[in-house]
């Protein structure tokens, strides 16, 4: 009889995992659904912000560049209450509350018409998108566990760049630089899919944070040091997520921050590049990310993170190369074509490298109290280092200095491979992927009695 019963509580415990694991399945890929559509949308405009401001509003260069640094000081303002109201509510009002916003300033900077204007609604817009990123960042977290974590990342990032490539690719058919209202119908779609990312993600019930296994692997004590500390105090006292937001500062300069600037600038005036070949490089960076992004979770899956990372630096210093190749050889317009779209597809390489890492160790090292404050800190410094990137980029080539640029460029490639390996010592082994949650769980006993998963709260 205590046999029979044993197998009874055994099967009602699986049947118990097996429909939580398929409701947590459902919300995560609503939850992602929802992330491409809101990318689909920002497809359509994110290409042509500076042109808009710059020719077809007339307002001039200096105030398409004020706009990138109105959206860096949107998220300095911003992000630290989001990050709090995460912890404090849940993700999903917050996520609601900044799409919202993103819509209401998306359609506002397509109507703007003056300087004020323009700069009030690129500030709106920039707090909105700077809101709803940490937030669907903790949403993954929420509804994935350490053994899962790089694959949800990774086909996340999948589909966001998949979106953004589709909705580039319609809204590249419908831009017309001569006809303003063009641009203001890109940033009413733009609009009403952050609307629809509302509607879709806003309605879901998010779970509670997972048990993991960190304290098999000694992660614990550290947590429990955090989880003592409340706010950005307990981040501040993490000095291994200090060093992550440090490298992925330089990460997002260095690539994300380069992308539509420096090496739009670089390609165009330096090598010769037109701007519809440099339109199919970036659909090259694309493709290469929607073809080797699951191949590359399997590959990472049982290697270090610190050694991704490090990987990542290593193809992109080949990119660096590549790009001066390409300066070299532009009297021959074929091969220097062909160089310029290898260094978006490499840079996609590394891209795609990185998907499956930099998210999960964030989620890794944050208590489960502060998941929002650390997701908000690092959606801070991708946001700085984007809008740093375009300055930095377009200031050396712009000034003749490419040869400069590149030598900086590959010099910060270097520096993430150094970073990315010194980060080594301060993760713990399953931090680091070095040991791996399944395996840790498996060698513990038994797993403890399910608790129930979901919090209406959130």
């Amino acid at each position: 009889m205590i046999r029979t019963l044993r197998q009874q509580n055994k099967q009602a415990g699986q049947s118990w995992n097996s429909g939580r694991d398929g409701a947590v399945k459902a919300t995560l890929r609503r939850v992602q659904i929802g992330n491409a559509l809101s990318a689909f949308g920002s497809g359509f405009t994110v290409p042509y912000m500076f042109v808009y401001v710059d020719q077809v509003r007339g307002l001039g260069s200096m105030t398409a560049w004020l706009m990138f640094t109105v959206f860096a000081l949107a998220a300095l303002a911003v992000l630290p209450f989001s990050g709090r109201g995460i912890d404090r509510w849940g993700p999903r009002p917050v996520l609601v509350a900044g799409a919202v916003v993103a819509a209401l300033g998306a359609f506002a900077f397509g109507h703007a018409t003056g300087s004020p204007h323009i700069l009030l609604s690129a500030f709106l817009f920039g707090a909105g998108v700077t809101t709803v990123q940490p937030a669907l960042a903790t949403m993954i977290v929420r509804c994935s566990t350490p053994a899962t974590r790089s694959h949800a990342f990774a086909l996340q990032f999948t589909l966001v760049n998949l979106g953004m490539g589709i909705g580039a690719m319609i809204g590249g058919q419908i831009v017309n630089v001569d006809r303003p209202s063009s641009l203001t119908l890109l940033f009413t779609i733009e609009a009403l899919m952050f609307l629809v990312l509302a509607v879709v993600v806003g309605g879901v019930r998010i779970p509670a944070m997972p048990t993991t296994p960190l304290a098999v692997a000694g992660a614990a004590p550290a947590a429990d040091r955090a989880e003592a500390r409340t706010g950005f105090r307990g981040l501040f006292a993490d000095k291994a997520m200090i060093q992550v937001c440090v490298l992925a500062g330089l990460i997002f300069f260095t690539c994300y921050g380069q992308f539509e600037s420096g090496v739009a600038a670089y390609a165009t005036k330096v090598v010769g590049t037109s701007p519809s070949i440099l339109g199919f490089a970036l659909g090259a960076n694309t493709l290469v990310i929607v073809l080797l992004q699951m191949i590359v979770v399997r590959i990472t899956a049982r290697r270090r993170r610190s050694a991704a990372i490090a990987a990542t630096g290593l193809v992109w210093l080949g990119a660096w190369a590549m790009a001066g190749v390409a300066g070299l050889i532009r009297s021959d317009a074929m091969a220097a074509t062909v160089a310029m779209v290898s260094v978006y597809a490499l840079f996609g390489v590394g891209e795609a490298l990185l998907a499956p890492t930099l998210g999960p160790i964030v989620a890794d090292l944050a208590p489960a109290r502060l998941l929002g404050t650390y997701n908000a800190a690092f959606a801070l410094v991708k946001q700085i280092a984007v809008a740093m990137g375009p300055a930095a980029g377009v200031l050396l080539v712009g000034a003749g200095l490419s040869v400069e640029y590149l030598l900086v460029m590959a010099g910060c490639t270097v520096l993430i491979m150094v970073l990315a390996l010194r980060l080594r010592n301060r993760l713990t082994p399953v931090q680091d992927n070095a040991e791996h949650p399944e395996r840790l769980v498996a060698a513990s006993g038994p797993a403890p009695r399910p608790v129930p998963a979901y919090q209406s709260a959130a």
